[in-house]
């Protein structure tokens, strides 16, 4: 390899990320050869240990990459490499041998070496190429020990769910329990209620957080489709499967499974979920391995499954076997009190990721918050927040800001305690507004007489 090459490898090194790399070789002259050679770019940290064991008392430095002999005296490359794995299993270790027997590459390969290089006259070279590997890899996974960081700060129980009221508390209670073994959990609750945000907090505070969360919409895949979509296929399963596909439950091995709106799954799904639960195993559709599982099961629906059960809907056997730790999650109208502190959160997150001065609300916008109903629970009072944010003029909101869409009309009805006979006016009007003052549509929506629409406008006529 020419000179050139190197140029561009040192140009591309210079000014990223410093490797730091020990070379373990008990040969003092190839030792300082390989040194020098790397030691081209005088970017690098470069350490020459004589033996295994002299490196390892290092292994605190935590090294980029880890050059080693495979012929070390007292401790070879495949126990020193172990004993470097068993301090950081994801230290970066190349093994550099004479030998050229597969076998031993193989080995190594398996063992978690990241690469196997032969002792010839391409060796310096390979190494350069190993390098510009490994500072990829150090690269990205810096991005991931940060992206880590970021979600297990983000889903920090203490941060997962925000207010002080009873029914929050209790739930927290739960939630705390959920984390601290692996229970299958059930979370139900109405659809805006953060079902899936409990569910990520539960994985993220657990002893599975390390492992994958993979989330399934089961609603949102059609019936034909969810068998394959969980368990996966084989090759030639079906028409168009040209390639295996790994199903949910396998991707989510070592971590944890939410299948969100199980409530909508039919019959014939169920019995095969059972089956899986049971057996903790599974084959893929058009497979015969029997495929062991190692993995967690959150569920979550905004139905009443016992009611489900009772209405022949739902499996009474699947239903026990999800059940595992229920946990409720109360709509924010029973939240008494959370909503001016989740309100004032959504106002600060907002300001802060906008680049906006902080907003304060209204006594009036307070007020008004306070007295709807939120059928879209902090889902749409986040909206809320945001859009009535987004309309002030100034530093405060005021209660103009505050819009609330027409889909909770109704619902809102009932932030005030009225007469029968008020309510039935409220509800009229808003059908009348929805469907453009047609009398016949709305007699036959709410199975009413026009005539009776006919005397309420009459009456709002006199007034």
């Amino acid at each position: 390899m020419n000179s050139q090459f190197h140029l561009k490898l040192y140009i591309c090194w210079k000014n990223v990320h410093i490797l730091k790399i020990f070379i373990v070789e008990d040969d003092v002259i190839f030792g300082k050869s390989i040194l020098y050679y790397l030691s081209l770019n005088p970017e690098n940290e470069i350490s020459l240990f004589l033996n295994g064991k002299d490196a390892l008392a290092q292994r605190y430095q935590n090294p980029d990459l880890i050059i080693l002999d495979y012929n070390l005296p007292g401790m070879n490359g495949m126990e020193a490499m172990r004993s470097f794995h068993s301090f950081n299993k994801n230290f970066p270790i190349i093994i550099i041998s004479a030998q050229s027997d597969i076998r031993v590459a193989v080995n190594l390969l398996k063992e978690g070496a990241f690469d196997y290089i032969v002792k010839d006259q391409d060796l310096k070279d390979r190494l350069w190429m190993a390098m510009e590997k490994v500072r990829k890899f150090s690269v990205y996974e810096r991005k991931i020990v940060q992206l880590e960081s970021e979600i297990e700060k983000k889903f920090e129980l203490n941060n997962l769910m925000i207010g002080n009221s009873s029914p929050l508390k209790s739930t927290f209670k739960l939630i705390e329990k959920a984390t601290k073994t692996n229970i299958n959990v059930s979370i139900t609750g109405e659809t805006g209620t953060g079902k899936d945000l409990v569910a990520k907090g539960i994985h993220y505070n657990s002893d599975r957080k390390s492992g994958p969360f993979v989330a399934v919409n089961v609603s949102a895949i059609p019936s034909e489709l969810i068998e394959s979509e969980l368990f996966g296929f084989e090759k030639g399963a079906f028409t168009g499967a040209n390639v295996r596909k790994i199903g949910k439950f396998e991707e989510a091995s070592k971590g944890t499974l939410f299948l969100d709106e199980i409530g909508d799954m039919d019959l014939n799904m169920q019995s095969k979920i059972l089956r899986v639960l049971q057996e903790n195993e599974l084959t893929r559709v058009g497979g015969n391995t029997v495929i062991k599982l190692d993995t967690r099961l959150i569920i979550a629906t905004h139905k009443n499954l016992a009611d489900q059960v009772r209405a022949g809907n739902f499996r009474e056997d699947l239903y026990y076997r999800l059940l595992g730790l229920p946990i409720h999650l109360s709509p924010l109208r029973d939240r008494e009190g959370d909503v001016l502190i989740l309100a004032r959160h959504f106002i600060d997150n907002f300001c802060k990721e906008n680049g906006l001065d902080t907003k304060t609300l209204s006594a009036k916008a307070q007020e008004k918050l306070k007295s709807y109903h939120f059928p879209g629970n902090v889902r749409e009072l986040k909206s809320v927040i945001e859009l009535a944010t987004v309309l002030s003029n100034n530093e405060i909101i005021d209660d103009p800001d505050i819009n609330f869409s027409s889909l909770g009309a109704v619902e809102d009805i009932f932030s005030t305690e009225l007469t029968m006979k008020e309510y039935y006016k409220k509800i009229v009007i808003y059908f009348l507004k929805k469907y453009d003052n047609k009398v016949r549509v709305v007699a036959d929506k709410l199975d009413i007489g026009k005539s009776s629409i006919y005397n309420l406008l009459n009456e709002e006529e006199i007034k």
